[in-house]
């Protein structure tokens, strides 16, 4: 059954625009406390054995965060579960810190790279795991029922943690395995995007030797990924260029993505950094099984992964599917386009600064710069169409004689040197039309041929 409210990133929307409000917060924070206490029942832990369920609220730097911290509070609280309160982190500090103090869960209010006007809600299980579906339903199954608060001497109590940042820093520094004298001699330029990063990544780096200028670290509740970070990287070239840094490294607002930048001010996408720590792991020979990527993955990628003789895999788009692909195949090295790389021999989740770290020990573990680490990832062209669809669903017509047909002689042009991908949008009423392949001119007009191909089949639906 589709679930109404939870998406494969958590839950998100405009602040203020159901269900992003705060009467909703405070009804999800009793409904997530309710279904944590029964499943602490289920594991026969008693309360009388005096372990609680507890747990973890963490938020970037939007203005919102305050309210929904709020909310959320008192509804665990109704239902009988202490809360931590750790402030802006990143989010993949707070899967981290799940685990460390053993937490029935972890929330993070965080609408990731969207702008300060939308906010969302992601939940992570003691595991520092995404909540698998069946609890995410239940959940959903609990906000149906009308709010009960506990008797007053089983209320919830709350608390600050204080240590939480110099945890999150320590475990950052541990992930990366440097020779002795770690980052000393590099410049970076890093970019925190006015999010959930600023006051834990600059100390990451300058205290593993790094010589680090810093931008995006003035956050004011408003400003969060505007013109800044990974989905902005253009400002972060030009520090680059400006400060004759090694490398630059842009995160986003809630600190799980990453794009770099190397010493000419080239931008290096996620498909390149997965590259460098992939084959990074394989020369170590800690490479586990095939490296996941998405169903958006350059070509490029595959191809230089062929020629290295590496498996590689496509998940859907989705940082949970790609994640599952890497459970199932027993692998540890995954990742997006958009700069989420998962390290499962390093973290639980995605994170920017391990995924950062992890580039730069290959930078100082080869001594060559980024350009030259990335230079086996040949990226082929790719064009990318969004048709808008006014009749029927972007589903339907993928299954249209008319648009089976254009992609069979799209593929049939492209041969083995090109990919063509339909997929609908998980937010809009959009069909995206992606075609790549080796020639730029021939990838444009096939996309052009196909994408027209769809608006006649949408138009006569």
């Amino acid at each position: 059954m589709a679930q109404r409210y939870f998406g494969t990133d958590g839950i998100r929307g405009e602040v203020g625009e159901a269900p992003l409000t705060p009467d909703f917060a405070l009804k999800l924070g009793w409904a997530a406390g309710r279904v944590l206490v029964r499943r602490l029942g289920e594991r026969g832990v008693p309360e009388s054995a005096g372990e609680r369920a507890q747990v973890l609220i963490g938020k970037d730097t939007r203005l919102s965060g305050y309210m929904f911290e709020s909310a959320l509070e008192a509804g665990f609280a109704a239902a009988g579960v202490d809360v931590l309160l750790v402030g802006p982190l990143p989010t993949p500090a707070i899967a981290y810190l799940a685990r460390t103090f053993r937490a029935a869960a972890g929330v993070v209010i965080s609408a990731s790279h969207n702008p300060f006007s939308d906010n969302g809600f992601k939940f992570f299980s003691h595991y520092g795991q995404k909540l698998p579906d069946d609890v995410e339903a239940e959940i959903e199954a609990e906000l149906e029922q009308p709010l009960v608060c506990v008797d007053s001497d089983r209320l919830g109590r709350a608390r600050r943690v204080e240590s939480a940042p110099g945890r999150y820093i320590e475990f950052c520094k541990s992930t990366a395995r440097f020779e002795n004298g770690g980052l000393s001699g590099m410049k970076i330029v890093l970019d925190c995007a006015h999010g959930a990063t600023y006051h834990v990544a600059p100390d990451v780096f300058r205290e593993l030797g790094a010589q680090v200028t810093v931008l995006g670290a003035s956050p004011d509740g408003l400003n969060i990924n505007r013109d800044v970070g990974s989905t902005h990287p253009k400002g972060l070239s030009e520090a680059v260029r400006a400060h004759s840094a090694d490398v630059g490294i842009a995160l986003d607002g809630d600190g799980d993505r990453c794009i770099m930048v190397d010493n000419e001010g080239n931008i290096v996408d996620g498909d390149q950094l997965l590259y460098v720590i992939a084959n990074a792991r394989r020369e170590a020979g800690e490479l586990q099984g095939a490296v996941v990527g998405t169903l958006m993955s350059n070509l490029g990628l595959a191809l230089a992964f062929k020629r290295d003789g590496v498996g590689f895999e496509r998940a859907k788009v989705g940082d949970r599917y790609v994640f599952e692909r890497l459970q199932a195949l027993g692998a540890n090295i995954g990742g997006e386009s958009s700069g989420h790389i998962l390290c499962l021999d390093r973290a639980t989740t995605g994170d920017g600064i391990v995924s950062a770290l992890q580039v730069l020990a290959a930078m100082v573990a080869s001594g060559a710069s980024l350009q030259a680490l990335v230079m086996p990832v040949d990226k082929c062209p790719q064009t990318l169409i969004n048709v808008r669809i006014t009749r029927g669903s972007a589903d339907t017509l993928m299954q249209d004689a008319q648009v089976i047909e254009a992609v069979r002689d799209v593929e049939n042009a492209l041969g083995e040197e090109g990919r063509v991908l339909l997929r609908p949008s998980g937010t809009e009423p959009l069909l995206r039309v992606m075609v790549e392949g080796t020639d730029a001119a021939a990838v444009e007009d096939c996309a052009n041929r196909l994408a027209e191909s769809v608006r006649q089949a949408a138009a006569a639906a």
